[in-house]
C-alpha cells in the first residue's frame, strides 16, 4: 500500500511561490483540481508545489542533487501518512520547455506537476524499466496534455528528482 492510499482524503494541492505565498494567475489556475483528477486513482493526501525562479532551483538542485544547474522539477517526498511531499518547479525552465514543445507555460507546469507527483508516489524512471514512463503517458493522455517529460528527445537539462 502506498502512502497515497493510506491517507484519508483526495489529493489536495497547494500552489505557492518560493516564500510560501499562494499563487494565482493563468499559468496555475486550476492546477490543484486538475492534478487531483490526473493523479493515479486512489491517490490521497496533500502536496505543495512551489513555483520558483531558476536561481532558486539551481540552489536547490546543487544542495540536494549536487548538480549546479537549474532543472525543471524537483520532488521532496515526505514521510507522513497525509502529506506526500513538496514539488519545486522552475518557472523559467518551464517557460523555455513550453516554447520548445510548442505549448503554453500552463500546460508545461501541468506536465511537470504530474511528473513530480509520480516521483512523490515512489516512481523512479531511472531504475524502473519503463513503469513510470508508461503510467505517465497513460495519465497524461487521459488528462489531455501533450508529451510528458520521459522520452522527450531533446532534453538538455539534468535529470530531476
Amino acid at each position: 500500500m502506498t502512502r497515497a492510499s493510506r491517507a484519508g482524503q483526495r489529493l489536495r494541492v497547494d500552489v505557492s511561490d518560493a516564500r510560501g505565498r499562494r499563487l494565482s494567475g493563468p499559468d496555475v489556475a486550476g492546477l490543484g483540481p486538475w492534478l487531483s483528477r490526473a493523479a493515479p486513482s486512489g491517490t490521497r493526501g496533500r502536496i505543495t508545489i512551489a513555483l520558483v525562479s531558476d536561481a532558486v532551483m539551481r540552489r536547490l538542485n546543487r544542495q540536494y542533487r549536487g548538480a549546479d544547474k537549474a532543472t525543471d522539477v524537483l520532488s521532496f517526498p515526505a514521510d507522513a501518512p497525509d502529506f506526500l511531499g513538496d514539488l519545486a518547479i522552475a518557472r523559467g525552465v518551464a517557460a523555455r520547455q513550453a516554447r520548445a514543445q510548442g505549448h503554453t507555460a500552463r500546460v508545461e507546469i501541468r506536465v511537470l506537476a504530474l511528473h513530480g507527483l509520480l516521483h512523490l508516489l515512489g516512481y523512479d524512471h531511472e531504475v524502473d524499466a519503463g513503469e513510470m514512463a508508461r503510467l505517465e503517458e497513460r495519465l497524461r493522455r487521459r488528462a489531455g496534455v501533450p508529451s510528458g517529460l520521459i522520452g522527450r528527445p531533446d532534453r538538455r537539462h539534468p535529470p530531476h528528482a
